[in-house]
């Protein structure tokens, strides 16, 4: 179980770097099975990432894989985990057009496409913090809360899931959503859903 958690972890960094939504070194992904956090490093090719490279940390924040340098928004990880028990995975990147709005400080809109409004609803937005902080993990999980994904403001993005896919298709869907958002901002007059079509996706979901 645990090798399989690492190479689902390892493969799921190295697709966020091979569909450009993060740098070489950038980013992070993590997934909680039970009390045990398995996360990917800090400073290591993302593009290249190896299951043996995948480290472990409990809740509690204790590395259990000393030999294994942590990412350095672990703090992040575990304490968006404690405030969302439905999330098992996270993904933090710094996609080119999320992070658009992360630094142009306007809010996405995510009524234009129905795919976006059902994965991701409403984002939430975290005021900015240092990276690799005490205070960006309480910024960040703090807005977490009710969310499927959080702008963090002149930083990146975080997308939750119940699994790895479903944290990663949000990160996909957010940046597209957001490259939506830019170019509607440049044409204007576009059409988005109606009230009652978003309670027609919500009722959807919750089946």
């Amino acid at each position: 179980m645990e090798d399989n958690i690492k190479q689902e972890v390892a493969y799921f960094m190295r697709r966020l770097y091979r569909k450009g939504l993060t740098t070489s070194l950038g980013g992070n992904i993590s997934f909680r099975l039970n009390d045990k956090i398995y996360i990917t490093p800090s400073q290591v090719d993302k593009g290249r990432m190896q299951p043996e490279q995948i480290g472990i940390v409990n809740v509690d924040g204790n590395n259990l894989t000393p030999a294994l340098k942590l990412s350095m928004e672990t703090q992040m990880h575990i304490e968006v985990y404690k405030k969302r028990n439905d999330v098992n995975a996270i993904v933090h990147s710094h996609p080119p057009f999320l992070s658009f709005f992360a630094v142009y400080r306007r809010k996405i809109n995510c009524r234009l496409l129905g795919e976006a409004w059902a994965l991701l609803g409403e984002p939430a937005y975290a005021t900015y913090a240092l990276m690799g902080t005490k205070k960006l993990a309480e910024v960040a999980s703090a807005a977490s809360k009710s969310c499927n994904i959080v702008i963090l403001e002149n930083h990146g993005v975080l997308t939750f899931g119940e699994n790895l896919i479903t944290a990663f298709d949000r990160i996909e869907v957010g940046e597209i959503i957001a490259r939506l958002n830019l170019l509607k901002n440049l044409q204007g007059n576009v059409r988005e859903l109606y009230e009652r079509q978003l309670a027609e996706i919500d009722s959807l979901m919750k089946k």
